[in-house]
């Protein structure tokens, strides 16, 4: 079957109500296709392959979510259900929805033909969008759609006025459901909000989505537009990317008014606080009603570099990692402080340091902290800063970083996930990824000795360049490994201490049944989880909640994985080893 153009043919009859006229598209988990009912009216049907539906594409009780969002929703500016049900093909089971037909075309069929539409045409489409918008966020239990974008906005022509209509609920969600149950594979990353690529939606999100659909209308690009093929399978690196990108200020061409640029503009906020309140504030903003303002000046978006200098807890906030700290604050954090002093003996601070292990153990949450305890000059880049198409732009990007952080000394420069940016010259990597390697070798000469230290991090230590990892480079090495019981114990405290939190919570008790799990499962895949089932059953968190949330979570990294993270280990504290103990991540109150 699967070697079929479609699945369903010509005249066929489904559960004994609907003929098959002609098939329209294939998906990766459902079909499509015009049909008839009984009384021969056209309709829209939707087939769904249960054998390639995802897990999170269902309810609790099993049924499919998309119908059960279509079957709960009517407003004019959404695609109309009809009817739903379950067919067996050549033995196997399938569900479909029956939709109204719509007569007309998709909006990316428009923007083929036309490339861009006028400021007043497109305006009319976003208003159209948001009333759909406003009426799905509004219902008792509201709908997120997650997926709005010029391919699923059909154009009704049928009457005299165009009538625009959201279609495709594949990607829907009610807000009251977990952000475990959500799958982002196969989202268009330039419709889609920051905060969900990390899985988490809500209103604002919708709103960036739409905020991108608008100028995607009036420009005939997507905002931040790059080209993806270069990264082909690569998604971690495209995401980087395309949030690097969100960085810079947007680019609007000269016939676009001032009013609408501010509208899209605070539509398409990185941060989700900083965009409209609600799908209505936008509606209002655009009709004219309210005054829009951006909530954050625009100067801050034109940085190239996140750069400034450091204040919070520093140490105090990390627990243990006690001979790490004491060995950074004598080679580093002193030698930045009495530079004058360690000159008499000769002594320069190290080039640099690696940070590697696991995902979710706090790498970055250490490479935060430690800027803080310094207090000097920092600077946070990732691969898609410093990363470009174009020839030898890498390396200017890189010679720059460097020349700035000279200029402003002392400072630390974090890069994150080194590895993308700088892969064995050994391996099948680009001409180009192999220059950036020899480029950022040249830089990271005597950087101590000019001021700059050097702090990295990655989940694949045994991917980078060597010669970055030799002696004069990232001298330093740590493996920040899953927090230890005394950490667990801790970050459980801290995260639950300023929730609604039931009496006699026993922190010992959580510590052990989360052995092996790492920072971010803690924070993100329990207390956050159990406070959103709280919330919903409108009770404190008790022991009993978070029980059971760990019951039904597994840590986010396996044991097999940290297996081949101690090999790993062994080899790099084998080839230099900075420490005796192997120093654990973790977080004081």
């Amino acid at each position: 079957m699967n070697s079929k153009i479609s699945t369903l043919t010509k005249g066929q009859i489904i559960d004994d109500k609907y003929s098959v006229s002609f098939f329209l598209k294939k998906g990766t988990y459902a079909e499509t296709y015009r049909v008839q009912n009984e009384a021969k009216e056209i309709k829209f049907l939707k087939l769904f392959d249960f054998a390639k539906l995802h897990r999170t594409q269902f309810t609790e009780s099993g049924d499919l979510l998309e119908i059960e969002i279509l079957k709960k929703i009517s407003h004019p500016n959404i695609a109309k259900y009809n009817a739903s049900g379950y067919t067996m093909i050549d033995n196997q089971k399938f569900a479909y929805v029956v939709l109204d037909f719509i007569s007309g075309e998709t909006l990316a069929d428009k923007m083929k033909r036309e490339e861009k539409l006028t400021s007043y045409e497109a305006k009319n489409i976003v208003l159209s969008v948001l009333n759909g918008l406003n009426y799905l966020h509004t219902l008792p239990n509201s709908v997120i759609h997650n997926d709005i974008t010029i391919q699923n906005i059909m154009l009704d022509l049928s009457g005299k006025v165009e009538i625009p209509k959201i279609i495709d609920f594949g990607y829907s969600r009610f807000l009251t459901q977990s952000n475990k149950d959500f799958l982002k594979e196969g989202l268009n990353l330039f419709y889609t909000a920051n905060e969900t690529l990390n899985k988490v939606f809500s209103v604002q999100s919708d709103i960036f989505s739409v905020g991108a659909l608008y100028y995607h209308l009036v420009t005939g690009l997507p905002p931040y537009f790059i080209e993806i093929s270069k990264y082909k399978s690569d998604k971690i690196q495209l995401e980087e990317s395309i949030l690097e990108q969100r960085q810079k200020p947007l680019k609007f061409p000269e016939h676009i008014d001032g009013h609408t640029k501010l509208i899209i503009s605070k539509a398409l906020q990185p941060k989700s606080e900083n965009r409209f309140k609600s799908v209505n504030e936008f509606l209002k903003i655009l009709n004219g009603d309210l005054e829009v303002e951006l909530s954050v000046p625009e100067e801050k978006a034109q940085k190239s570099y996140e750069k400034e200098k450091k204040k919070g807890k520093g140490f105090s906030a990390i627990a243990g990692m006690s001979a790490l700290k004491a060995q950074l604050q004598l080679d580093v954090i002193d030698a930045l402080h009495n530079s004058e002093e360690y000159a008499k003996y000769g002594v320069t601070i190290p080039n640099g340091m690696l940070l590697y292990g696991p995902p979710g153990c706090g790498k970055t949450f250490f490479a935060k902290h430690f800027a803080e305890e310094v207090g000097f000059n920092y600077v946070h880049v990732n691969p898609g800063t410093l990363k470009s198409r174009y020839v030898n732009a890498t390396e200017e990007n890189i010679s720059k970083l460097f020349q700035e952080a000279e200029k402003n000394a002392p400072t630390i420069i974090f890069i994150e996930e080194i590895s993308g940016l700088f892969p064995s010259r050994d391996s099948d990597a680009h001409e180009m990824s192999k220059n950036a390697v020899e480029a950022m070798l040249a830089e990271m000469d005597r950087t101590g000795e000019k001021g700059i230290f050097v702090l990295c991090a990655t989940n694949y230590p045994d991917k980078i360049d060597a010669a970055l990892l030799r002696a004069g480079r990232l001298d330093k090495k740590v493996y920040l490994s899953p927090p230890d019981f005394e950490a667990r114990m801790a970050m459980f405290e801290m995260y639950l201490k300023s929730r609604p939190i039931d009496l006699g919570l026993d922190y010992e008790l959580l510590a052990k049944l989360t052995e092996n799990y790492v920072s971010s499962d803690i924070k993100d895949l329990i207390v956050d989880e159990a406070s959103r089932f709280a919330l919903k059953a409108k009770s404190k968190i008790t022991m009993k909640i978070l029980e059971e949330v760990i019951s039904r979570t597994r840590p986010s990294v396996s044991l097999l994985e940290l297996e081949k993270y101690e090999i790993i280990r062994k080899k790099i504290e084998g080839e230099d080893s900075i420490i005796s103990d192997r120093p654990t991540i973790g977080f004081k109150k």
